[in-house]
Parts: C-alpha cells; structure tokens; sequence
C-alpha cells in the first residue's frame, strides 16, 4: 500500500501522539509499505528515518501527496489533510487519540466539523472511553508501546518503592501524589517516589514535597528515554499515574507493566485499559483512594503478584507489531 500518513505533531516534538506515530510508521514500512508522513512539526529534514517526511507541506505538496496515496491514515483527527483527502474521495482511516473538544471540556466550531465528517471516513478509538465519546460505531484499537526498550531486566534489583513517570503539568497530579504520601507517612509507611520527567511544575512540587516533610523520600530524576528509562521503572515495584483529567488512553502504564512494576491509575477515562487486570485504579483527585490503592500495591505481596502474573497476556495485544498489524489488515479491507 501507498499510506499517507499524517501526524499533526511528530518527533522532535515530545508527547505521546509523536512516539505512537514514529512506531507505527517504522512498522508499516518494514511490512513493505510506502509510507509518506506530512507533520505540522518542524526538524531535520534528513533525519534517519525509513519514510518520507513532508514538514509543514503547502497546499500544493499536499494535494500532490494525497492524489499519489492509496489511503490516508491520520493518527488523530486533522482537518487541514482530512478535508482535501475527502474531496479527492480517497479512503481515510481516523485514528482517535483524544477527545474532540478543546482542553477546558467546550466544543468549537471545529470540533463540530471533525464530528460531522465522522461518517465519511473509519474511526479507530484508542480506548473504550473514546469510542464512547465519539458516540457512533467504532474499533478499539489500543496504542502500541516500544516492546524492545520496555522489558524486564531480571538482573536490575527491584528495590525501590514508587515511580512517576511524565510531563510535571499540574493536570499530571503529581502534588495529589504527594498528598497521598503524606496521609501514608501519617500511617506510619514511608515509600520512596521517583519522579521521572520534567515541566514547569518541578519547581513548585519540589517545594510542596519539602513542606509536607517529604524531601528525604522523594527523588526528581529528570528526563530519562530509552533503555536508561527502562533499567529504572525495573527498579521500582509501583508506577504510579495519578492524572487529574480522564486520560484517553496511557503508554505509560504499558511500559510500567512491561518493566515489570503494577500501576496505580486514576479511573476516569481511557487509563483502565492500559492498566487492565496489571494494577489498581481509584478515583480521580481522591488523595485518601490514592493512598489506599498505594498501600494495597507496595504492602499486599500475593496480590501484587497475581497482578504481575497477568502482564504477558494483557501486553501481547499492544506490542507494536501486533497494533500495526491490526492497522494494515484494516487498512486492506478498506482498498477491497
């Protein structure tokens, strides 16, 4: 196949729309396909990639790419390909990533829009949560993590307590789980929390987790990728992901599960279904659940096993190969 691939926002932009994207590019082109990818983000044109990359095309080059393409396939909803594809009546598949409504929870009119094409292209949601808001039939089909990198490395002793992993944005939760934490120190149990990512809310957590008498338990990594990320989630038995708005799906507990740790994860939106039966959730910006589900997680062993045990199972269907696979057979059935 000739996939046109667009990725409003790809690498070097960071986030989790852009790795998602990167995965599934490199995997459709080693299945053999011709992959174009068209981004709205700026980088090295010649970077080593096994696809074309079209930045910020014109009107003109996109016109040109989408006649030459067999299918379109948008890794979230983009109206400046989405409509030119339509009018040259080419077949596009929509990939989900997030809810259609601007950040405060309100519709604009270009929301509006993207719900009104719906019908005229196939809809893949990334969760249950997602298919539900987009109030119509649509597949779920969960986002891939790197299987290679994410893994366990049995020789990495597991013995550190809690691990957060992402952007430090208020909407993250981190100061929830530093709340939490304190209730667990009031009881008497002190885990250790690492913090793994940066944001413009370090500052403030870092004063936070001093004035709830937390600083000697908690440790800010920085930014960490790739194998180094990996050795460290190894390290820790309970990844935690206390959002504060309903995420619509979550890489990161896949890669927490993978590194062998059980996640605790707010339940509102699409987060359950990366965690499944590998973890606990609670209720979003409940500080006292999140201190519970901490405690059974790090404190009830047979429990946290039995989660663990469920891992392989559970991941088999989000391992990159098997994500791109279920994509190019849709994708065939669409071009029959």
């Amino acid at each position: 196949m000739n996939i046109l691939f667009s990725s409003y926002a790809f690498h070097p932009s960071i986030g989790g729309i852009e790795s998602v994207s990167e995965i599934l590019a490199e995997k459709f082109t080693a299945a053999g396909h011709e992959v174009t990818l068209i981004t709205q983000s700026v980088g090295d044109e010649g970077a080593d990639n096994p696809f074309r990359i079209y930045r910020k095309p014109s009107t003109h080059i996109l016109r040109r790419l989408i006649g030459q393409c067999e299918i379109v396939f948008q890794n979230n909803i983009s109206l400046r390909s989405l409509i030119p594809a339509l009018l040259m009546r080419k077949p596009v598949l929509v990939v989900h990533q997030t809810w259609i409504q601007r950040p405060d929870g309100g519709v604009g009119w270009n929301d509006r829009l993207k719900r009104w094409l719906l019908p005229l292209v196939k809809n893949v949601a990334i969760s249950a949560a997602v298919a539900r808001h987009l109030g119509r039939d649509t597949i779920v089909i969960g986002n891939p993590y790197r299987d290679e990198i994410y893994r366990l490395m049995p020789e990495v002793p597991r013995d550190r307590s809690l691990a957060f992993l992402g952007r430090l944005v208020s909407d993250k939760g981190v100061d929830l789980l530093l709340e939490a934490m304190k209730m667990l120190r009031a009881g008497g149990l002190k885990p250790d929390l690492t913090i793994i990512g940066t944001g413009p809310e370090e500052e403030n957590l870092r004063r936070l987790s001093g004035e709830l008498g937390l600083k000697a338990q908690v440790t800010f990594a920085g930014y960490r990728f790739g194998d180094t990320l990996a050795r460290i989630l190894n390290q820790h038995r309970v990844l935690v992901v206390p959002s504060l708005w309903a995420e619509p799906f979550g890489v990161v507990a896949l890669e927490g599960i993978a590194c062998g740790c059980v996640v605790v994860g707010s339940e509102e939106g699409g987060l359950k279904d990366a965690i499944g039966p590998c973890g606990f959730t609670f209720e979003n910006g409940n500080a006292e659940a999140l201190a519970a589900a901490l405690q059974g997680a790090l404190f009830d062993l047979d429990v946290a096993e039995s989660l663990r045990a469920c891992a392989p199972n559970h991941l088999a269907r989000f391992r990159a190969e098997a994500v791109a696979t279920a994509y190019l057979e849709l994708m065939r059935e669409m071009l029959r």
